[in-house]
């Protein structure tokens, strides 16, 4: 089967049908192209959300990562860090030849190369991209850096579907460095927040905290940034913490420790645990408070720990 001239002819197969993968979805469904998706939690006990959203939005469910790959022109990636190259080995069998794969995955330079040994091997053609923000607010127009060497062939395909890509370099690894390196400030922060934040709170010093914070960086609203902060790492801190240990890879291969990017991934895993455990959030795990204020949060989190002092 050959790959249709125009994009918006393309069968487009999403591999991770989480927020990212629903937020494509969507747009590219609105768009009127056809979409494909597959996801490990299909057929699973609790996977009426994915297909709900599928039937809604016209959306196909493939069986398995091959039989999606065996029906796309271009297999879009956007799985947890940890199964980068998994999904990239268990897509390979079913790639038709030329057709493209877009590794949305924040993952190390070495976990990308190892990826596109696969699906080039398969007679695939692999591009790296790296999410250079947070998907939410952009959607499909997420400032999108791609990298190796089929890339600067599929930008103008993905601008015609509504991406808003950037090529980089045609050498693979040097996306993701970007996109990692960048991480090491943007979760770390996240993490250096709630940590800084909840202490403030337990001494009672928040207002004195925030204040100086504000007089230094003036140009961050510091209440309503770390509102933001609290409820993204609550709600996706085991996405943040994989992409988190991937950064401290990153940082490793250049010879360096990383004792930021590893605190940073250890903060965002306990928050990921209390919310799976049902901590935050009015209905436990499964339903955030999004308050505007962290506060909220910071009394939820001091208050598990004095709890715990206390057994």
């Amino acid at each position: 089967m050959s790959t249709p001239a125009n994009p918006k002819d393309w069968c487009i197969g999403l591999v991770g049908y989480g927020e990212v993968g629903r937020i494509l979805a969507e747009d590219l469904r609105a768009a009127g192209v056809a979409v494909v998706a597959y996801d490990l939690k299909l057929g699973l006990q609790f996977d009426a959300p994915l297909r709900e959203h599928a039937a809604q939005h016209g959306v196909a469910l493939a069986a398995s990562h091959a039989e999606l790959a065996a029906q796309a022109d271009l297999v879009v990636s956007a799985v947890t860090a940890s199964q980068t190259v998994a999904v990239a080995e268990a897509c390979a069998p079913g790639m038709r030849e030329g057709a493209f794969f877009l590794d949305f995955n924040s993952a190390s330079p070495g976990a990308k190369i190892r990826a596109a040994e696969r699906i080039d091997g398969a007679g695939g053609r692999y591009v790296e991209g790296a999410v250079m923000t947070s998907v939410p607010p952009y959607r499909i127009r997420v400032p999108l850096l791609l990298g190796g060497p089929s890339a600067a062939a599929l930008a103008p395909a993905l601008e015609v579907l509504g991406f808003a890509p950037k090529v980089g370099d045609a050498r693979l690894g040097i996306a993701s460095a970007t996109k990692m390196c960048r991480s090491v400030m943007i979760k770390g922060l996240e993490a250096m927040v709630i940590e800084s934040f909840t202490a403030a709170r337990h001494y009672g010093v928040e207002d004195a905290v925030v204040a100086s914070l504000q007089e230094t960086f003036p140009g961050i609203d510091w209440e309503k940034q770390a509102a933001y902060f609290f409820q993204r790492v609550i709600e996706h801190g085991r996405r943040r913490a994989e992409e988190m240990r991937e950064v401290a890879q990153t940082v490793r291969e250049a010879g360096l420790e990383p004792w930021s990017a590893a605190g940073t991934a250890e903060r965002q895993a306990w928050m990921a645990d209390h919310a799976d455990a049902g901590t935050f959030g009015e209905r436990g795990g499964f339903g955030f408070a999004r308050s505007p204020d962290w506060r909220t949060e910071a009394d939820r989190i001091l208050a598990v720990l004095a709890s715990s002092k206390k057994a």
